[in-house]
């Protein structure tokens, strides 16, 4: 099945494995279960580390599990691991045998305290972009946790099964029946939903970090580059944030980072995070700050952790907007999505809407009408506003209407996923109904600022206000990137705003 050039990376890649792993297989009478077994031998004559184990018990569908030094790990495999999830299924070799980049201490200590037991289920289409993202983050809470299996679960192998559970998007997570996650998420938020649908078997304790001289908060391309920048200048630095990259890490295809002619955001993230660790900056990922003390500076920490800094940079970004209207939330992942490549797949042959009409909510047109039956884009104001090239070639496609001068009023459900939009015509006030069976919300972003808003001053879109060097209403604490009020929100923006503010601190401390 694997050919020689991916046979012999293989064996590069896992050269360095230590403990014993079995790959142990159930029997099937599935016509695929040939082909899993020759991708199982493949991988384990790649090391002489991994084995293949037949299990008596018999599955309706391909299925196995890996073993380290034959001891279960709850990490399971419902389907054949190809596509995108191949590499999830490398990685939780690696990860078994304790290599690759797995939680901290701290963080390892979190998830054990989730309680369980519990069987955690990841439905996903091989062609899903976003779906490895969280197999591999769930892997990784199964190997940490006490009493939780994980496991992959290829939708187009259980159909019957996908229609029982109404699944209308992937990612899909499940726990005992019941949808607890839908689409892309953080390792972070992943472990918050656990928690929070579990529980914890006790109160965490206090972890005390101690007195630095800045601490970012944040680690997009503005956080980063505040914090190379303050730790060049010699300052002892701190980074917190919920993900390495922030909205960079899911963004595709990058063209307009000057001196680079093309990247994606997950090439242009392991840079950041390289370039970061060539200086002494702590970094504490998968963290969410709760509150910032403007007597002290300390800052706490959702995971009850606890620090203290004499300057303060705030660089959290922004995250994608949604509509705030009734129904939406109760059918994401049912019907409302936000990413037309992850879930497009999923309305072939049917009507779906996009609500935006900029350049990602027209983009999102043109993409959905390869695949969909009707596509419906509505527009709040009396024109879309993405670029001329993009709206020209929207309206060359023929499944493609246009609704201008809209405003959406509510999203409507059968009980099971969406069956239409309601919205209101705003020169008549008319309020009309749209059926359809997906809705695509593609309306921009909103500042990362509710955990500041007693604290410094916001504007009314939610941005930090900021001086033009990125000082706040309050000394000692600094804002950069997307969620200020700097102008134009560009990656190379944000990464000069994130210098500048650096260098403001310093200049600042230099001065006290």
């Amino acid at each position: 099945m694997l050919d020689s050039s991916t046979s012999q990376q293989l064996k590069e890649v896992l050269a360095g494995l230590k403990a014993k792993i079995t790959l142990q297989v159930n029997e099937s009478e599935h016509p695929l279960q040939a082909e899993l077994l020759e991708l199982l031998s493949d991988v384990a004559n790649a090391s002489p580390q991994i084995t293949v184990e037949r299990e008596s018990s018999i599955a309706p569908v391909p299925t196995f599990r890996i073993l380290k030094n034959e001891i279960r790990t709850g990490i399971e495999f419902r389907g054949i691991p190809n596509g995108h999830e191949f590499t999830s299924f490398i990685l939780a070799i690696l990860n078994t045998d304790g290599t690759g980049k797995l939680p901290d201490e701290l963080l390892q200590r979190r998830i054990k305290n989730i309680k369980g037991p519990v069987k955690i289920s990841t439905y996903i289409s091989l062609t899903c972009e976003v779906c490895p993202e969280i197999v591999q983050s769930i892997n990784q809470i199964a190997l940490f946790g006490e009493d939780i299996i994980h496991e992959m679960v290829d939708g187009g192998l259980v159909e019957d099964e996908v229609k029982r559970l109404k699944v209308a998007g992937v990612p899909a997570v499940f726990i005992e029946g019941k949808l607890i996650h839908s689409g892309r998420a953080s390792f972070l938020e992943l472990v918050e939903k656990l928690e929070l649908h579990l529980g914890k078997k006790e109160q965490a304790q206090i972890a005390d970090h101690g007195q630095f001289d800045v601490a970012v908060v944040g680690a997009g391309p503005a956080g980063v580059s505040a914090a190379i920048y303050s730790a060049r200048k010699g300052l002892k630095t701190i980074l917190i944030a919920e993900k390495i990259g922030g909205q960079v890490a899911d963004t595709k295809g990058i063209e307009n980072l000057i001196s680079v002619s093309y990247t994606e955001g997950a090439e242009l993230t392991a840079k950041l995070s390289d370039h970061m660790k060539n200086y002494p900056i702590q970094v504490l990922e998968n963290r969410r700050v709760e509150s910032i003390s403007e007597a002290d500076h300390s800052i706490t920490l959702t995971s009850s952790e606890v620090l203290k800094a004499s300057s303060i940079i705030i660089a959290t970004g922004a995250q994608w907007r949604q509509l705030g209207v009734p129904g939406e939330k109760e059918y994401i992942g049912r019907g409302v999505a936000f990413c037309p490549h992850c879930d497009g797949p999923y309305f072939k042959d049917k009507k779906v809407a996009v609500i935006g009409g900029g350049n990602s909510g027209v983009e999102a047109a043109i993409d959905l009408s390869g695949i969909c039956r009707e596509v419906v884009l509505f527009e709040y104001m009396d024109a879309l506003k993405a670029d001329k090239v993009l709206v020209d070639k929207l309206k060359s496609i023929p499944n493609v209407m246009i609704r201008t001068q809209v405003k959406i009023d509510s999203v409507e459900g059968n009980g099971h996923h969406v069956t239409a939009l309601i919205y209101e015509e705003r020169i008549s006030g008319a309020k009309e109904k749209e059926v359809l069976d997906g809705i695509f919300v593609q309306i921009g972003l909103s500042p990362n600022s509710s955990f500041v808003k007693n604290l410094v001053e916001l504007n009314p879109a939610g941005e930090i206000v900021v001086d033009p060097k990125g000082r706040t209403n309050k000394k000692g604490i600094y804002a950069a990137g997307d969620v200020s009020t700097s102008p134009f929100k560009q990656i190379i923006i944000a990464m000069g705003d994130g210098a500048k503010v650096a260098l403001t601190a310093f200049e600042d401390r230099m001065r006290a």
